[in-house]
């Protein structure tokens, strides 16, 4: 089988991307990768066929200060939403539409299995479908669905408790919609008009998921807020970890259980100004005796870390997660979606703050699921840190839920789910074909 993967250019949609393209290449299927240059290394590392996205979509999100710089003055809330959306999703369609048919035109592919937010893929999916091949989206945040208790997506708002507070939300959403959503959405048709296709009625973060052939969720129901979603959504659980990816610390065997371990990252797209979550975290639990505080900043140098780092820190800018995870005790973060997914297949509790791109609602998730705190706030201070890491430490409520959230991780097998679904779409894609080429024939038989 040939399958064209198909990546935002971000590091937080590659890496799951690329443990899904490691489950299909042992199954000995032919991948192609189409994303951002910044990544050309690490696909041709793998053994994938590399296709650059055009000019207008190549850019590298591991910087979005330097790919939106008008982010950079806008406080977390409707405006930076509204502004992320347009000039990441929406302005960059053109270019990576082109990229999809550059790509299928040389590597003629089963199915394409894509991200979320690789909007390009939309006029593919509104067009006939007989002209494409089968679409499988990864959900890679937080399950962009419409809630039953009328809260907007994106605001880190929990599940309606009263109808007092659904009454709330109904007005918050209708602040939400004329100030993002309907703005975005405008952009989005006019793109969309160019293609011959739309327009779209629903956010353009729900149409992914609404057309897409089959969408898998990388998480387990447990951590998504009830409500029903469409037949085609399957939540698939993690994908494994890349092993060895970076090397072993010179302080590896420290992490010999006699300490508490405190995982702090502020993973690879919030990462601009490590004082938000790391630094402070550093002083916040430099005095703790039981805890070793390790610190991985994401690829920036660890000098860019704006503390003292106390005697009781170990510091890295990348560090092998398949190793680290089952030793660590409590992770502090701002709120990746996968670096929390993985922390709880791995039964880790967590301590979350961070309110920019989609970490308010995924944030949101880990209070509600009982799987760690939510400070809810971009700049957490060192005493609010420490106080969150002795009460996630102290109070075994926390790590009893992390374990059952870890049980229900493993009662999914990722590998067996991502190919059955795979292969079922190409399956009934051949079996539809064969169906119509035998119609064919019997109508030219019969017209003879």
């Amino acid at each position: 089988m040939k399958i064209l993967i198909a990546s935002t250019p971000a590091t937080g949609h590659l890496n799951p991307l690329l443990a899904i393209a490691r489950i299909l290449v042992a199954e000995n299927h032919e991948i192609a990768f189409l994303t951002g240059t910044a990544f050309r290394a690490r696909i041709e590392a793998s053994g994938a066929q590399f296709f650059p996205l055009p000019a207008g979509a190549d850019f590298d999100l591991r910087d979005i200060l330097l790919v939106v710089p008008e982010l950079k003055s806008l406080p977390p809330g409707p405006d930076w939403l509204r502004t992320a959306c347009e000039r990441i999703f929406v302005d960059p369609i053109p270019a990576q539409n082109q990229g999809l048919y550059a790509a299928l035109e040389h590597f003629q592919a089963d199915i394409i299995v894509g991200d979320d937010m690789l909007f390009g893929i939309l006029p593919m999916l509104l067009g006939p479908r007989e002209m494409r091949p089968p679409v499988v989206l990864c959900g890679t945040s937080f399950l962009h669905w419409e809630r039953d208790d009328g809260a907007p997506n994106f605001l880190g708002l929990p599940p309606a408790a009263s109808d007092e507070q659904r009454q709330q939300y109904a007005v918050v959403a209708g602040e939400y919609d004329a100030n993002v959503d309907q703005p975005v959405l405008r952009n989005l048709n006019r793109v969309l008009k160019s293609f011959g296709v739309g327009p779209l009625l629903k956010p353009m973060f729900h149409s992914v998921i609404e057309f897409a052939d089959a969408y898998m969720q990388l998480s387990v129901p447990s951590f998504e807020f009830p409500r029903p979603f469409p037949p085609n959504v399957h939540f698939v659980g993690t994908p494994p970890i890349i092993p060895r990816q970076a090397p072993l610390p010179p302080w590896a065997q420290e992490l010999d259980g006699s300490r508490k371990v405190v995982l702090v990252t502020q993973g690879t797209v919030a990462n601009h100004n490590l004082g938000l979550l790391i630094a402070p975290t550093l002083t916040a639990l430099g005095d703790e005796p039981d805890v070793l505080v390790v610190a991985t900043t994401g690829g920036r140098p660890v000098e860019a870390i704006p503390a003292a780092v106390p005697s009781n820190a170990r510091l890295a800018t990348y560090l092998p997660f398949e190793w680290l995870l089952p030793r660590v005790d409590v992770l502090v973060t701002n709120g990746g979606y996968g670096s929390v997914n993985q922390a709880m297949s791995f039964g880790i509790p967590l301590v979350t703050a961070g309110m920019t791109e989609d970490k308010a609602d995924v944030n949101a998730r880990v209070a509600w699921s009982g799987v760690g705190v939510n400070l809810a706030t971009n700049e957490p201070t060192p005493e609010a840190i420490r106080d969150a890491v002795r009460t996630v430490l102290d109070r075994p409520a926390y790590r009893m839920r992390a374990s059952r959230m870890a049980d229900e991780f493993a009662d999914i097998d990722t590998r067996s789910e991502v190919l059955r679904i795979i292969g079922r779409l190409v399956d009934d894609r051949k079996a539809s074909r064969r169906a119509g080429t035998l119609e064919a024939g019997r109508g030219r038989r019969a017209a003879r």
